[in-house]
C-alpha cells in the first residue's frame, strides 16, 4: 500500500504546504503518441514553459519525471511530465511528490477529459477519475483524490469507438485548428493557479461557457 501523504515536512519543520506548487501535464512518452488528445495536458504544460522561457530537463534519478523549476522563492513553481505511460503516471507523480516533500493539495494534474466538449475546460478537486487511467494511477499511488486537476475537454469519440482508441488518435484537421487557442487559454489558467486557486478556477469556466457541457 502506498504511503500516506499526510504529515510531511519539508526540512527546518516547514509544512509541506509552504513548498513550491507542482504542476504535472500528463502523456504518453514517445514520438508516436505526439499529438493526440492523450497528450493534451502535456501540450499545456510545455506551453507553459515555452512562455517563461523554460525547458523540460532530467529530473533526480528517483524521480520518473521530467522537470523544470519557474521562479524564485515564494513564487516557485514546479512544472512536470512523466515519463511513464499513461496507466503508471501514479509512480512518476508519488516519486515527485515524495522527493520534493509536497502534499496532495500542492498538485495540479492537467489532462484531456472526455467527458467535457471539446474546448470546454475545468478546474476541479477531489472526484472520481472519469475511466481516465493516468488520473485513476495517481488517486492509487497517493491514497487520495483529493487533489487539483485541469480537465481539458476533447469530447467524446464518435458512434461506438473505443474510448481507449479515441483518446490515442490525434485531433482532427478542424478541430487543430482550435486546439492552439485552448492551450493558450489553458496554459493562462495554470500559471494563475499558484497564486489565486479560485481565480483560476473562474477562468476555467468561463472558457467555452456557451457550449454544451
Amino acid at each position: 500500500m502506498a504511503k500516506s501523504l499526510k504529515g510531511l515536512r519539508k526540512p527546518g519543520g516547514i509544512p509541506a504546504s509552504d513548498l513550491s506548487p507542482l504542476v504535472v501535464g500528463l502523456r504518453n512518452p514517445g514520438p508516436d503518441y505526439e499529438g493526440t488528445r492523450h497528450n493534451f495536458g502535456y501540450e499545456v504544460v510545455a506551453r507553459v514553459l515555452e512562455r517563461a522561457g523554460a525547458e523540460l530537463g532530467r529530473g533526480p534519478s528517483r524521480v520518473r519525471a521530467r522537470l523544470a523549476r519557474v521562479g524564485t522563492g515564494e513564487d516557485q513553481v514546479i512544472y512536470s511530465v512523466p515519463t511513464t505511460y499513461m496507466n503508471e503516471s501514479g509512480r512518476a507523480v508519488r516519486s515527485l511528490l515524495d522527493y520534493f516533500r509536497l502534499s496532495a493539495d500542492d498538485l495540479l494534474v492537467v489532462h484531456d477529459d472526455i467527458d467535457l466538449s471539446f474546448g470546454r475546460l475545468k478546474i476541479q478537486v477531489a472526484g472520481g477519475s472519469g475511466g481516465h487511467n493516468g488520473i485513476r494511477s495517481i488517486e492509487s499511488a497517493l491514497s487520495t483524490n483529493q487533489f487539483s486537476r485541469l480537465k481539458l475537454g476533447v469530447g467524446r469519440p464518435p458512434g461506438e469507438m473505443d474510448p481507449a482508441l479515441f483518446v490515442l488518435r490525434q485531433f482532427s484537421k478542424a478541430e487543430r485548428d482550435e486546439v492552439a487557442s485552448i492551450i493558450e487559454d489553458a496554459a493562462g489558467i495554470v500559471e494563475q493557479w499558484p497564486s489565486d486557486r479560485a481565480r483560476a478556477q473562474e477562468m476555467a469556466a468561463l472558457r467555452g461557457r456557451s457550449r454544451p457541457a
